[in-house]
């Protein structure tokens, strides 16, 4: 019998850490989270989908900007899922056992947070950019994904809801916005609002922020979100697809109208091999395929999509900046992109080639600015982090993974300092629902 119960506390790491009070109390209520830290996750959640840089500007917070104090450019959502975790380490009893227990349980997610912990540490010694970029792109969405192993579904539930009410408030907001020619919470870089783009800008700051978080949003309503109604999910992808017209992201476009038309295909498929066809479900999308060139004809005579088709006759240079980011690779030696080039050299070569808004793409960047040796160890733990979340979520979470790699590669995205991974990371686990795998306890032996 004592050989059966180390098997047991072997099977669970979690219970060798834990009391024993502690051990009863989580098989009673199925969940070991206390109070504090289950409302507190939900309150990150719902600062990180609703506070932007812009509206941090307003109180003094210079996130976005490139002056200012360190501390600022870390986003309130973070320094209070640091706090949480503190806090939940702490009532644990042993804030060490606790760190091992969730690492066991999340293991590629606690492989991200020490990658990129080691890595801000090198990045500080080379005195290179993207310190922030570390902490809120990196360790934050991978201290995120371990704090929720222990999350039961009202948590979940909880973290949905919250998803879908700012969702819907950041696309009202951006209609707002559009329809009044005024952006509430404008986009500062370092206070310098950018005039000649009048792009909808909503709760998430950036109009390409918006676009990339509304894209993957309206795909994760196609294929997941299984609790609410089906005339629920599709007023809320309509609202979503004209919230994203007026962001005015192409690529976000290109990929919900692609990758969406294409799930819809397929489905629609699947459902009528089985024969079982609603008469008045089938009335009803017939009169609304028939009504739907009509609202396009109405909205296109209102100049609706106008911001959208500027941005695909004149996109600023990003195309071309596509094509200028590889001709800076001439420059530099093989030694120089294992380790990283020199600060001054590169910033010197992307003025040269009119590359002064970024270089649009993650990869590319963090070979430029970093090296390849950083670069490598990014994308393992970024891929092993992707492939842990994706196995705690039901099947369709393909479809919005899918859309997250292409949209990843428009724009410098995880190469700077960015949010956007932990606000994927919460709406794959909240609208797909992670799949609680429970710890099969041992037969005992029969006595004799």
């Amino acid at each position: 019998m004592s050989a059966i119960r180390g098997a047991a506390r072997s099977a669970t790491p979690a219970a060798g850490w834990a009391s024993q009070g502690h051990a009863a109390t989580a098989r009673r209520t199925g969940n070991s989270l206390d109070w504090v830290t289950g409302y507190g996750l939900v309150a990150v959640v719902a600062l990180l989908f609703s506070i932007s840089g812009g509206m941090l500007w307003l109180v003094g917070y210079n996130y976005d900007g490139l002056t200012g104090n360190p501390a600022t450019k870390i986003h309130p959502s973070t320094y209070l899922l640091v706090l949480m975790f503190a806090w939940r380490a702490c009532t644990f009893g042993n804030p060490v056992g606790y760190t091992l227990a969730i690492a066991d349980r999340r293991p590629a997610s606690a492989l991200l947070a020490i990658m990129s912990i080691m890595l801000l540490v090198i990045v500080i010694i080379r005195q290179r950019p993207g310190m922030a970029g570390m902490i809120d792109t990196f360790a934050a969405p991978a201290l995120l994904v371990m704090m929720l192993a222990e999350a039961d579904e009202k948590i979940f539930a909880r973290m949905q809801t919250v998803v879908h009410a700012v969702m819907t408030v950041n696309a009202l907001l951006a209609l707002f916005e559009f329809a009044t020619k005024t952006l509430v919470f404008p986009y500062r870089l370092d206070g310098v609002v950018f005039m000649n783009d009048l792009r909808s800008t909503a709760l998430q700051g950036h109009p390409l922020s918006n676009a990339t978080i509304t894209s993957i949003y309206v795909l994760a309503l196609l294929s997941g979100s299984r609790s609410l109604s089906m005339p629920l999910r599709l007023g809320l992808i309509g609202l979503q697809c004209a919230a994203l017209v007026v962001f005015g992201g192409r690529s976000a476009m290109v990929t919900t109208i692609a990758l969406g038309g294409i799930y819809l295909l397929f489905s629609g498929v699947a459902y009528l091999r089985r024969g079982r066809i609603s008469l008045p479900g089938a009335a009803l999308a017939v009169m609304l395929a028939s009504l739907l060139p009509v609202v396009l004809a109405m909205l296109f005579s209102y100049g609706f999509f106008d911001a959208l088709l500027e941005r695909f006759v004149s996109d600023s240079g990003s195309a071309n900046a596509r094509v200028e980011m590889f001709e800076l690779f001439k420059h530099f030696e093989l030694r120089d992109l294992i380790v990283g080039p020199d600060i001054d050299l590169i910033e010197s070569l992307r003025r040269i080639n009119g590359l002064e808004q970024g270089i649009e793409n993650p990869i590319i960047r963090l070979l430029l600015y970093q090296g390849a040796f950083f670069t490598l160890l990014l994308f393992l733990g970024f891929a092993l982090f992707m492939h842990e979340v994706a196995r705690r979520c039901h099947p369709g979470i393909w479809l919005t993974m899918l859309g997250w790699l292409i949209l990843l590669n428009t724009s410098e995205s995880l190469a700077s300092k960015t949010t956007l991974m932990t606000k994927f990371v919460v709406i794959a686990l909240a609208l797909y629902r992670p799949v609680r795998v429970g710890v099969r306890r041992p037969a005992q032996a029969p006595r004799v």
